[in-house]
């Protein structure tokens, strides 16, 4: 018998009030219930947990502030819809978050915006296109362009309203919550530069390809615009 064995894992210690919390979120799962569903009350549930009404209360207390639910008059507790970056929006700072999260953040900017061709090919208006050439045409004649901060700005304005033509809500306010990140990450970048470094694909370039190239197209080309950012990315496989 070999006397390698696997090490034993540390059982893991959890409070009543999380225990409580776990098994509500199962019970609201297992008996598909869906928002404007209201819940069963405080009493009802500590009878059939077993466990005091103020366990009760601080497991709910904590289901309302990932805001799965909230109260109503005359309908007590009821289930409401997500807010899926409520939690997120308030740690999203340069001042909190650590190096290594907010290098995975940034990487996860650039895999969404190079993956966001065919939501703008569906949606974008030719007014919308418009708009972004403006962008890029005053960027291109800009002869501060050369200094950080003026490129940061027309990058923000320029992939800020790709967000916008994407159509979808949900990547837009990601977006800006990532902007934090975005500027740190950047001034980061110019730290080890002389000068910021630029792709090969322009915005104005980009704007060509929406207008009369495809999908398949704008990410080749998105993903060569962001070849300075992707050429740090440390290699794996």
């Amino acid at each position: 018998m070999s006397n390698q064995h696997k090490k034993l894992k540390p059982i893991r210690q959890t409070s009543l009030a999380d225990q409580v919390e776990t098994t509500l979120i199962e019970y609201l799962r297992q008996n598909n219930f869906s928002a404007g569903d209201a819940l069963p009350k405080e009493m009802e549930l500590a009878e059939d947990l077993g466990v005091s009404r103020n366990i009760i209360r601080e497991a709910l207390s904590r289901l309302r502030m990932l805001g799965m639910i909230e109260s109503k008059k005359r309908k007590g507790m009821i289930l409401t819809e997500p807010d899926l970056f409520s939690g997120v929006e308030r740690v999203m700072s340069p001042n909190i978050l650590g190096a290594n999260a907010m290098k995975d953040i940034f990487e996860l900017r650039l895999v969404l915006e190079v993956g966001m061709g065919d939501l703008l090919f569906a949606r974008c208006t030719p007014k919308d296109i418009d708009a972004l050439e403006q962008v890029a045409k005053k960027e291109a004649n800009d002869p501060k362009t050369s200094s950080l901060k003026v490129r940061l700005n027309y990058e923000i304005e320029f992939h800020s309203k790709l967000y916008e033509m994407s159509g979808n809500d949900t990547l837009t306010r990601f977006q800006n919550m990532l902007l934090p990140i975005f500027n740190y990450m950047m001034e980061e970048e110019a730290k080890l530069e002389k000068k910021p470094e630029k792709g090969n694909v322009s915005h104005l370039d980009l704007v060509e390809t929406l207008r009369n190239g495809t999908p398949a197209q704008f990410r080749e080309n998105m993903r060569e615009h962001l070849t300075p950012h992707y050429s740090r990315l440390s290699t794996g496989c």
